[in-house]
């Protein structure tokens, strides 16, 4: 495995970043993996050179953190792993219980710390851009919990290139933490973000973490295929994604297919390796929940894709409307 620097920071992640919102409680969502049926693939992780996990307190409503951490506890040294989580989503029906208000942050960090079992994260991120709070509130608040040594490094997720400025010009301000990764969703399927949020991060040296590679699955869907999974099923979490309904879409899959059979890898193996491809992109937060897929994930880092590939998948590509903001 080699291992690369999160944007411009000394810290130095495997390429392939697990994410666990798959891991905690099925009351959360009925596909979501039980502990005894996570810890297997935390443990595979850890064994194939991934040293970088992704979860957030809203998982499972807490869940996911608990899971992890005790999975990372139990099979790795604290100090050889690099813990990601997140605050926003709300984690009650209070008035002060979601958000990124200063009482909000100092509550939930605290709260994290105690579900994952550690003394400190490694990467806190806010989850989304919180309209209710002043930025200088949110950074202010996110500095001192760095300052107090519970956060090594600050975050964001996905939102507006105006905003993620906005966050990075008030902490420079007034010599706060600065956010050092952007966690955006970002695919084949979905590439908005090359707009202004991918220059944004490269300009500034920030790290680029996406979320959902393969759009929810369907880039590694045989063409026609309608997704068979309990996940996949979820209407839910189809509104709020609206994948897969234009024709562009399914052009998109089909060049996939297409270069994977005539280079002769899977389709998830090309996704990735697309996003590898990628300056502006770090590490992409790979989901795991059945055998194959983080073998697929891994391979995928050995996958050279020649310039006559890449112009194959991004050919069928039109322009949408923002998705993953809210």
């Amino acid at each position: 495995m080699d291992y690369v620097r999160l944007g411009k920071t000394g810290l130095r992640v495997s390429p392939i970043c697990l994410g666990t919102m798959t891991y905690g409680s099925p009351k959360w969502r009925d596909w979501v993996l039980n502990e005894e049926e996570s810890r297997p693939f935390i443990q595979q992780a850890l064994e194939m050179g991934i040293n970088f996990f992704d979860t957030a307190n809203a998982y499972s409503a807490g869940v996911s953190e608990i899971v992890v951490g005790k999975a990372l506890n139990d099979f790795a040294r604290r100090d050889e792993v690099v813990i990601a989580t997140k605050v926003f989503m709300p984690m009650g029906d209070k008035p002060n219980q979601h958000g990124l208000s200063r009482k909000h942050i100092m509550d939930a960090v605290d709260a994290s710390l105690k579900r994952l079992g550690t003394d400190y994260i490694d990467l806190y991120q806010i989850h989304r851009w919180h309209h209710g709070t002043p930025i200088e509130e949110t950074m202010e608040a996110l500095n001192d919990v760095v300052k107090a040594g519970k956060v090594r490094y600050i975050g964001a997720s996905s939102m507006y290139a105006w905003q993620f400025s906005k966050a990075l010009y008030t902490s420079q301000l007034n010599g706060w933490a600065k956010f050092v990764s952007m966690q955006n969703f970002y695919n084949l399927m979905y590439r908005e973000e090359e707009r202004e949020m991918l220059p944004l991060c490269q300009d500034e040296g920030i790290g680029v973490i996406p979320w959902s590679p393969m759009a929810r699955g369907f880039l590694v869907r045989a063409p026609g295929g309608q997704g068979e999974t309990t996940r996949s099923k979820d209407e839910e979490v189809n509104n709020f994604f609206s994948l897969g309904l234009r024709a562009a879409d399914a052009n998109v899959r089909d060049a996939v297919a297409a270069v994977a059979e005539r280079i002769g890898t899977s389709r998830a193996q090309v996704a990735l390796a697309w996003l590898h491809s990628k300056e502006a992109v770090t590490a992409p937060i790979v989901g795991a929940s059945k055998p194959g897929h983080l073998e697929d994930a891994i391979a995928s880092l050995e996958v050279k894709l020649s310039a006559e590939d890449i112009a194959e998948l991004e050919a069928p590509y039109e322009t949408q409307g923002l998705i993953g903001h809210r």
